[in-house]
């Protein structure tokens, strides 16, 4: 299993919208160090796969900075990742749960011809996952994401 970092996401605060950085740091029990979510130790990962996905299906051109989520990978199938460590960039994290899409993200993304339900039920089981930072490390673009061996 091997990925690559494609895109690096934060915002300092709530309803700002995520800013795109070339590399950052992510610390165990901190989780990524400018973020608003910094502190609760974990990172949300999101598949570009899985928003050309989107797009195709809803119509729309949704980036995936827009997904609200923090970092972008392209390659692997992050939902296998639940349960599992894994090395992102310098750090090792675990993934512990889908990061299954809400209704405010619906209500972001809606437009006209597209419902909040709708973005909901297209998002549904590839919205990403949620992973918990257990080594601290750099990320950066072009880095892997690759399976952690047990030292």
């Amino acid at each position: 299993m091997t990925g690559v970092v494609e895109a690096i996401y934060v915002s300092a605060r709530h309803g700002e919208p995520k800013t795109r950085i070339p590399d950052a740091e992510l610390r165990a029990r901190i989780g990524l160090v400018g973020d608003r979510y910094a502190g609760h130790g974990v990172v949300s990962i999101i598949e570009a796969e899985a928003v050309e996905d989107f797009n195709r299906v809803t119509g729309l051109e949704v980036s995936p900075g827009e997904t609200g989520r923090n970092v972008v990978t392209r390659g692997v199938r992050l939902n296998d990742l639940v349960g599992r460590t894994f090395r992102l960039g310098d750090a090792v994290l675990r993934g512990f749960e889908l990061c299954e899409p809400c209704l405010n993200l619906g209500s972001r993304l809606a437009t006209d011809d597209v419902s909040p339900p709708q973005i909901v039920k297209a998002f549904t089981h590839s919205a990403g996952i949620r992973a918990q930072v257990l080594e601290s490390g750099r990320v950066a673009h072009g880095d892997g994401l690759t399976e952690h061996a047990a030292e």
